[in-house]
């Protein structure tokens, strides 16, 4: 599910309108999540299809095929109209597109359905098309219900820290209640640890989270919707932390590890690896991600999933949540695989970021700056900035990528870039 390499044509589904990692009527930050959908082209290899909620501009495809040495008509490309409040799977069936995809899907046996998300709309788009979700295999077992209702489950925060649990996870205390309990459970954990963080218990990307302290007001109750919410106990941490894994047919595997940089609780940027001293950690948080892995192996899952956690200066790590399904990390993972390979290379370290610049650029502007100033991604070097997830017309919104040899030489070019693309926000390494 997240390997660049695959032998049978894909659809490539950016189905981040899910109820798999917030609420559906959470419309705002779906749009927002969509509008980075243009990523997913790292992905695509010649007789794919990318099916996207946003379109992609002509200068971004013309840029990502260059660095990726297909030809730009090679693969198709759907864009779905955005109907809120529904899946995307849905989408797709009431905007009468099914036949398309169809059409797409049965120029190629074997054509696999890859998701952002595993959620039931998408497993019906699937059997409508009659193609099988990949990673399964279409001679292989398909999605069971078990797969599903643990995906669903261990995409929750209260349902990660059931099962974690049982697993010998560390976790945060915390208190789990419903929306009008929600002013005495956080009393009752900042009483009892002096800050505490409030999380919906479907949600992501640090969506909505809340820090207490000691000095502030209480926190209001929330309406009895029928959605849990999390209380956990704030602990002072060096890092926040993440393991990426997935499950194949021999069962899970590592992909990578980093640092996340985050503001306010939020997912802006990643580092990979992990460097000393979190050595330790990340074999820990390795085992419990095994162990977790091999969790979701017996329940029929397979794809990718990982851990968040945070670590402390004494070097203990605490896991907060999973994720199992493919995230804001693994299709960059997946881009830079793919590019290195394509030079005979090794992946070295890497990190994405999101910045803003003090004045507006187009795309060809910014690329045009880049290679001016030596920082475009240059595959005889092997290093570099790639310009990932496309962007507006005049944009002050930068969401990039850096590969280099160490995360000495992260910090270097993310210096650089700052000062070419004028960045207001400061530098993440």
């Amino acid at each position: 599910m997240t390997s660049p390499h695959h032998d049978e044509p894909l659809i490539i589904f950016a189905n981040f309108a899910s109820a798999i990692a917030v609420d559906l009527r959470e419309r705002d930050i779906l749009r927002q999540w969509s509008e980075q959908a243009p990523r997913e082209i790292w992905l695509a290899r010649p007789g794919d299809v990318l099916v996207t909620p946003v379109p992609l501009s002509d200068a971004f495809v013309t840029y990502a095929c260059s660095l990726m040495r297909i030809p730009r008509t090679s693969f198709d490309v759907v864009t779905v109209p955005d109907l809120p409040g529904v899946p995307m799977a849905t989408a797709i069936r009431r905007s009468g597109l099914t036949g398309l995809l169809g059409r797409f899907a049965a120029r190629h046996p074997g054509t696999g359905l890859l998701p952002i998300a595993l959620d039931a709309p998408t497993l019906a788009l699937a059997d409508d098309l009659g193609v099988s979700v990949s990673p399964y295999d279409r001679t292989g077992p398909r999605v069971s219900a078990a797969a599903l209702a643990e995906t669903s489950l261990l995409n929750t925060k209260a349902g990660f820290r059931e099962r974690a649990g049982r697993l010998g996870m560390r976790l945060p205390r915390a208190r789990t209640c419903r929306g009008p309990e929600l002013p005495g459970a956080v009393r009752e954990v900042v009483a009892a640890h002096g800050r505490a963080v409030v999380k919906r218990d479907r949600s992501a990307g640090g969506h909505g989270i809340r820090f207490v302290s000691r000095r502030d007001p209480g926190v209001a109750a929330e309406p009895d919707d029928g959605e849990l919410w999390v209380v956990e106990e704030y602990v002072e941490h060096t890092a926040s932390v993440s393991v990426q894994y997935e499950v194949g047919p021999d069962g899970p595997r590592m992909l990578f590890h980093g640092e996340m940089d985050t503001h306010q609780g939020s997912f802006t940027g990643y580092r990979s690896p992990l460097v000393a001293p979190a050595d330790s950690s990340v074999e820990e948080l390795g085992g419990w991600a095994l162990a977790l892995g091999r969790h979701l192996a017996a329940h029929g899952y397979r794809g990718p999933y990982g851990i968040d956690a945070v670590l402390t200066a004494g070097g203990t790590v605490y896991a907060t949540e999973s994720n199992v399904r493919r995230t804001a990390t693994t299709t960059p993972h997946a881009m830079f695989t793919r590019l290195r390979r394509a030079v005979g290379r090794p992946a070295p370290a890497w990190m994405m970021a999101r910045r803003t610049s003090a004045a507006p650029h187009t795309l060809p502007a910014a690329l045009e700056r880049l290679h001016a100033t030596g920082l475009a991604y240059d595959a005889g070097r092997g290093d570099g900035v790639v310009l990932y997830a496309g962007h507006a017309d005049h944009a002050h919104d930068w969401r990039y990528a850096l590969l280099g040899a160490d995360r000495d030489h992260l910090a270097e070019l993310d210096t650089r870039l700052a000062t070419a693309m004028r960045f207001t926000t400061p530098v993440g390494v």
